[in-house]
């Protein structure tokens, strides 16, 4: 008998801090979270049942395929790379209807360079990123994570770049 009464007691506490989809405002757009003097996001927000694409990591094509594998003028260097990892996904993207204004997440992972002391270059990969995102031609920011990592799985490569946009 004290569970028959004590239930709908806890109930009434608990319900009543409960809202319904159709009590809550749902965003249909988009929602970038800024970090002032950034060039990339906090976060991004996006809408309940927005169609996402998600890409796999994605590589540089090779600047100069007659070169043999090892040579690092056959891919060049991360910044190279980096641009044309980024034409690649700027295309993929345009198969699916999207744009580089689509991406609002981004994951890259950066290798030790030979031209850069065996180091990540980590600036080469901004400076490509500057040349594809938050500037005039596309003002979007996107969250991002940059990881420098020991080897990517073909040695030749130095930028891995994985990519989420959403569709409109």
């Amino acid at each position: 008998m004290r569970l028959k009464i004590l239930f709908p007691l806890i109930l009434s506490f608990v319900l009543p801090g409960c809202s319904s989809p159709q009590q809550q405002t749902l965003s249909t757009s988009v929602e970038r979270f800024e970090r002032e003097g950034s060039s990339i996001l906090k976060g991004v927000k996006v809408p309940a049942g927005a169609d996402m694409y998600f890409a796999s990591g994605i590589v540089a094509n090779p600047k100069d395929a007659s070169l043999p594998n090892g040579d690092p003028n056959r891919f060049g260097d991360t910044y190279e790379q980096s641009v044309s990892a980024l034409k690649r996904i700027e295309a993929y993207l345009g198969e699916e209807g999207l744009s580089l204004k689509d991406v609002v997440a981004m994951k890259v992972y950066v290798a030790p360079d030979p031209q850069n002391d065996h180091k990540p270059d980590f600036d080469g990969w901004f400076k490509a990123y500057a040349e594809f995102f938050n500037n005039e031609t596309n003002p979007n920011k996107v969250a991002r994570s940059t990881i420098g990592v020991y080897t990517l799985v073909n040695p030749d490569m130095l930028i891995e770049i994985e990519v989420r946009a959403v569709y409109h």
